[in-house]
């Protein structure tokens, strides 16, 4: 099982030469996003991943001698990330046209000096011991949080389960050493209960199960939206650029990002309970782009998507059933007793009567009756 292990770098004097060594990078991403869009303008082909990083070993001995210090796999990094961005368009470019999919992915942009934030090494360039990382290229040590220890980590397999360390900068300004491992222990499996069910997602209620459950979203962000505004205000009044200005951006920051981590820590806590509850889980496929376009802000702060990630990481670790139904599946207005299709129902009905088998039914609990049955027909 490959598992990431993320740790919060310490802060230090020398940290600064970790955004120094990112503005390299970025250098180097931007070189080769303009040379790929040149080349595919004169010659309408793309570059590949060999051919890019022959042509950085040039510059190296030409034009771009700085660039000799940099560590070579990080690099290497780069131009596959582009690879990766540029065979993702032209995937879905094929894929519009035969049908398998609307959504559309843009072409692979240059990132702004902001944004770029990460660097990967794979096999070489760095040195870990205990609870600092070594980055050779600036002979410099880097501590962090080391909260909990690798799983099944010791000394002699210690580099050959680690298969990445990527080091990241958020927005807030700190950094963090992310550890991607292979052959990590599979923790135990929930036991067995045999029970199944539908969930339908909601506006007032976040979840609705078959059973009747209802679980309310805690909407961390209305919450805040006091705070948030107050520290919306604080910016506005400072001068931009300055000192004072920085800080507050920073100070807004670290809200938006607690208001993140509170929404996906309940998630986790959520998606833990439902496993240990159900063993098969079926879930309906959302148009989340066109909820956000009639209800907006609310839509974001539910982050339905996002709770579908972690609850199917959950199930796969746990070795339980998670089953999606289509986006066009009717839910709502057939009666799961009888199969008869009301449709004269409204948004605004929230409670009905199935004419045919006199059947009085909860809109959202129909609903997610509704999944169960199509979910474990399919």
């Amino acid at each position: 099982m490959r598992k990431t292990y993320k740790y919060k770098g310490q802060h230090q004097k020398n940290t600064l030469r970790l955004g120094n060594l990112l503005d390299d990078m970025h250098q180097i991403h931007v070189h080769i996003m303009r040379l790929q869009k040149r080349y595919y303008r004169r010659y309408k082909k793309n570059i590949s991943a060999y051919t890019m990083n022959r042509h950085i070993t040039k510059l190296k001995k030409r034009t771009k001698p700085h660039w000799t210090d940099l560590p070579s796999q990080v690099i290497q990094d780069v131009v596959l990330r582009m690879g990766k961005a540029y065979d993702a368009f032209f995937r879905n470019i094929k894929d519009r046209k035969e049908g398998k999919t609307a959504k559309k992915i843009g072409r692979p942009k240059i990132k702004p000096h902001h944004k770029y934030n990460s660097m990967t090494f794979t096999q070489a360039g760095y040195k870990f011991e205990g609870n600092r990382i070594k980055i050779n290229c600036i002979d410099t040590w880097f501590s962090f949080h080391k909260h909990r220890e690798i799983t099944g980590l010791n000394a002699r397999m210690a580099f050959s389960m680690i298969k990445t360390i990527t080091l990241k900068r958020d927005r807030c300004g700190d950094y963090w050493v992310c550890f991607s491992c292979d052959n990590v222990d599979t923790p135990k499996s929930f036991a067995k209960t045999g029970e199944s069910a539908g969930f339908d997602f909601g506006l007032t209620t976040f979840l609705t199960t078959s059973n009747g459950n209802k679980i309310v979203s805690p909407q961390f962000l209305k919450k805040s939206l006091n705070k948030l505004r107050t520290l919306n205000k604080s910016v506005s009044r400072k001068v931009k650029g300055s000192g004072n200005w920085y800080r507050a951006i920073r100070a807004l920051l670290r809200q938006y990002r607690k208001i993140a981590r509170q929404r996906l820590d309940w998630q986790w806590k959520l998606a833990t309970d439902l496993c240990r509850r159900f063993d098969t889980l079926c879930f309906e496929t959302l148009n989340i782009d066109g909820m956000k376009r009639l209800w907006g802000r609310k839509v974001s702060d539910l982050a339905c998507y996002q709770f579908i990630q972690v609850l199917a990481f959950k199930c796969a670790k746990h070795d339980k059933t998670f089953l999606k139904i289509g986006q066009w599946t009717t839910t709502t207005k057939p009666c799961s007793n009888c199969g008869h299709t009301n449709d004269k129902l409204t948004l605004s009905d929230r409670h009905w009567t199935c004419p045919t088998c006199k059947t009085e039914h909860d809109r959202d609990i129909n609903a997610a009756i509704n999944i169960k049955q199509a979910g474990l027909a399919a």
